[in-house]
């Protein structure tokens, strides 16, 4: 008797495609958006009967709809990134080359269906962004407006993470959990980070109670176990010591 499990490893890869043509989507006039919508039905129906997710109607209904509001806060968080980079030359650059956008536009696709308790699929799609982009992001945090991911590359975002509006991270950021514990997984164990706050290179902030009050700046590198209020700059400080090499 076989004891392989019963696996369906094939909708891994249409869970990719599907990601991706839901990327698409997101920037298409809305008529061709509910045209292509309804031609990737069948493609959403064959992934999530194949998870043994129950109502897939009701699910795909449900679905459509929010993702049709999407576009906008795709856009604010495109335009938030031309606004805060002096790198990027234009709203085509961010939307077109910047892995940053793209792991936070597959996030917020993969937070609706997180939302609706489809098993297993927001995960999958969430992990393919991070393979695409070298960032993180569980689809169960809560993001707010206007969110900027600059270089992208390292950046873990836990499930229980509230981030708010116009927050900007740099590569390496880490929002985790103090302790990995499996009986913990139904409390908050992720950070909040309030409006306007700025978390800098390798970053590291973790546990549930912590929050990062608004208007604040955490430099580069800094360790954080504890809430820092509002309108604070929180550096690390590094002695390097220089020394001739002709001595």
């Amino acid at each position: 008797m076989s004891t392989a499990l019963k696996v369906p490893f094939r909708i891994k890869e249409k869970s990719e495609d599907l990601a991706q043509q839901l990327f698409y989507i997101l920037f298409e006039e809305e008529e061709t958006q509910k045209e292509n919508l309804q031609d990737l039905k069948s493609s959403f129906f064959n992934i999530v009967s194949g998870l043994c997710c129950l109502n897939c109607e009701e699910n795909w209904q449900k679905f459509t709809q929010q993702f049709s509001t999407l576009t906008p806060l795709v856009l604010k968080d495109a335009e938030a990134a031309l606004k805060n980079d002096p790198a990027a030359k234009s709203l085509q650059e961010v939307l077109m080359a910047y892995p940053g956008f793209y792991a936070i536009a597959i996030y917020r696709i993969s937070h609706i269906l997180w939302q609706l308790n489809i098993p297993v699929l927001p995960r999958m799609i969430s992990e393919y962004a991070h393979s695409k982009s070298g960032t993180d992001i569980h689809p169960g945090a809560i993001i707010g407006e206007s969110f900027f991911i600059d270089h992208a590359t390292g950046v873990v975002i836990g499930e229980t993470a509230v981030i708010k509006n116009n927050v900007t991270i740099y590569q390496g950021v880490t929002l985790g959990g103090i302790k990995v514990e499996k009986s913990l997984g139904n409390t908050k164990r992720h950070p909040t980070i309030e409006d306007n706050v700025t978390i800098y290179a390798n970053a590291t902030i973790l546990g549930g109670d912590v929050v990062v009050g608004a208007n604040s700046i955490i430099g580069a590198n800094v360790w954080i176990t504890k809430s820092i209020p509002e309108n604070t700059i929180v550096t690390y400080k590094s002695e390097i010591k220089l020394t001739s090499k002709n001595i």
